[in-house]
């Protein structure tokens, strides 16, 4: 057993020694900030019917480059983001039109707002220059989010709202017991992917173009047998720019 698991256990040694060989050694640490906008929305179920609710991200950001491996520049990439996300409902008729609250005489809209700190910690893929130029990448991992606060945005009396009435006029959904929950678990956790362009200039600077997804894993709300929704996990897209400035680089007059 012993003999077949040795034997079993040596090409990957192996490989991982042709892989430190070929492997060019960076030591590459950059602190910076960004900014953006974020699209996010709840995913219900019960299914409510949404459109993207849009806010603002920003926050500080870190990247540690440790090494290049034949055309890929590896790193590891760090932030620490104040994000506001949350969900708007697309309250409307059986025909798609907007539902007229008869208290108000407007159209019943409904927004919900959260602010999370959000924390992600990605691995980095580059392919491009690293010194000046420009640099295509990839990059994904874990995120962890922590709830600071929320508000509601409604333009009608909760006690007024206009319901789904039995002839099919009014409310398309008669889903609404998200409308009256405040979050109930204060974290959150998932994974998140993006991809983007950075354009490095010597003794500039780094500034790169991010589109970003998050899939969140967790949920807002409980979701026990007993509770009403059985998911409500958030989702968002975040379109954002970063500026990063060298701490640290390594010193190799090689380096494009």
């Amino acid at each position: 057993m012993r003999r077949l698991f040795l034997s079993f256990l040596l090409p990957f040694v192996g490989i991982a020694m042709a892989v430190a060989q070929v492997g060019q050694h960076r030591s590459d640490f950059s602190v910076g900030f960004n900014g953006g906008m974020m699209f996010s929305n709840v995913g219900f179920m019960p299914e409510v019917p949404q459109d993207m609710h849009q806010g603002l991200t920003g926050g500080f950001s870190l990247r540690y480059t440790s090494e290049k491996y034949f055309n890929s520049i590896c790193a590891i990439v760090a932030e620490v983001n104040y994000a506001q996300v949350g969900w708007k409902e697309r309250i409307l008729t059986p025909n798609d039109e907007p539902v007229i609250n008869a208290t108000t005489g407007q159209a019943e809209s409904y927004q919900r707002d959260m602010t999370y700190l959000q924390v992600p910690v990605l691995a980095r893929m580059g392919w491009g220059r690293e010194r000046r130029g420009v640099q295509f990448f990839v990059q994904a991992g874990p995120q962890v989010g922590f709830f600071l606060n929320e508000k509601t945005q409604m333009n009608f009396p909760w006690d007024s709202r206009t319901p789904v009435y039995a002839d099919g006029s009014g409310r398309t959904s008669s889903v609404i017991a998200q409308d009256t929950m405040s979050v109930q678990r204060k974290v959150d956790y998932g994974i998140a992917a993006g991809l983007g362009l950075e354009f490095s200039l010597k003794n500039v600077g780094h500034f790169l173009v991010e589109g970003r997804y998050y899939y969140g894993l967790g949920d807002i709300f409980r979701n026990s047998k007993r509770d009403y929704f059985g998911r409500s996990n958030l989702n968002n897209i975040c379109v954002k720019l970063t500026y990063l400035f060298d701490i640290t680089k390594t010193k190799n007059s090689n380096i494009k």
